[in-house]
């Protein structure tokens, strides 16, 4: 058998043991029984196997990277994220493979096994709650696993975020402190962040002895949804004095909306957003929002992360909290 022509497959085969576990012989030989990595090792040397520098194993230990999955290209909120992974992981000499999946359960499904397929070292995810299959593949994989944005723990995991079913109780608090009643709560995609929103909202409300309203439009969020949300909500819940929106591109939506009707804010309708982007910075008034560390959980994820990698003690659950900005819509 020519020594190009053997694969990790026919070594595995050879050896009684998976592809899988040759893969882990090759990168991370130590995480291997002994016994194993001898009866590898005495395989290849048989038929004179050698590592092949464009194999993605062999390219993977010389230029190790670090897996990325984030819902959406076109938002701030990750951008700031990646930023924030970046800072660290080039100036440790790891590279980063980022893909997206659209907000999608089976498309985040599909580009978990192929960036698991990728040979990486490490994976940041953020999503805290993937499909069955997902999650048999993560359990399965060998490396570390980092989930961003939230906080609930989870076996074998770095969680680094914050609360955000908290976040958004103590928004919707400060918005019944400012003497508003008929709160609605604007959603987008109905994902878990914006449930756990809705949660918090919801408790807030129920707390006052006030009735929780929902509008969400399942839909990519954006300064146009806002607009159209707000005259919807006006239709259904004439007595509406409050807005408090899942995001800031829906909240600035709302106030350009306001502004043009003539609407004054904040006190006929106040207005929260979330996450404190820069486009809620620049409106005039200045967006009220719960301001999130984004680039901070980047940073923090991606240093435990690295330490993980390397085997270095490290905490794997940080919060990282956020604070509430009036801005001058509240």
């Amino acid at each position: 058998m020519k020594a190009q022509r053997v694969t990790l497959q026919d070594i595995a085969q050879l050896a009684g043991v998976t592809k899988m576990t040759v893969s882990r012989y090759l990168r991370t030989p130590d995480k291997v029984a002994p016994d194993t990595a001898i009866r590898i090792a005495q395989v290849m040397e048989e038929v004179n196997y050698n590592v092949d520098p464009d194999n993605m194993i062999y390219a993977a230990a010389h230029n190790p990277r670090i897996g990325i999955l984030i819902p959406s290209f076109n938002n701030q909120i990750f951008s700031d994220l990646l930023a924030g992974i970046e800072s660290v992981t080039s100036s440790q000499g790891y590279q980063t493979l980022v893909v997206n999946y659209d907000y999608n359960n089976e498309r985040e499904e599909g580009q978990i096994i192929h960036l698991l397929s990728c040979h990486l070292s490490g994976l940041i995810l953020t999503e805290s709650v993937h499909t069955l299959r997902a999650d048999k593949y993560l359990n399965a994989a060998d490396i570390p696993i980092a989930q961003l944005m939230d906080i609930d723990p989870q076996p074998n995991r770095i969680m680094v975020g914050f609360d955000n079913v908290q976040a958004a109780f103590d928004m919707t608090s400060t918005l019944l402190a400012s003497g508003k009643r008929n709160i609605v709560y604007f959603g987008s995609m109905s994902d878990v962040r914006d449930q756990k929103r809705y949660r918090g909202y919801s408790k807030a409300m129920e707390d006052a002895g006030l009735t929780p309203r929902n509008i969400s439009p399942n839909t990519l969020s954006s300064v146009s949804i806002g607009a159209g949300m707000l005259s919807l909500a006006r239709q259904m819940y004439p007595l509406t004095d409050g807005i408090f929106c899942t995001n800031d591109d829906i909240a600035v939506g709302v106030l350009q909306e306001c502004l043009r009707l003539q609407i004054a804010v904040p006190a006929k309708m106040a207005i929260s957003g979330f996450h404190g982007l820069d486009i809620g910075l620049v409106t005039t008034p200045s967006l009220a929002s719960v301001i999130t560390p984004r680039f901070e959980m980047g940073k923090v994820a991606a240093e435990i992360l690295l330490k993980k990698i390397k085997r270095i003690p490290t905490i794997e659950h940080v919060d990282l909290h956020y604070r509430i900005s009036l801005g001058g819509t509240l």
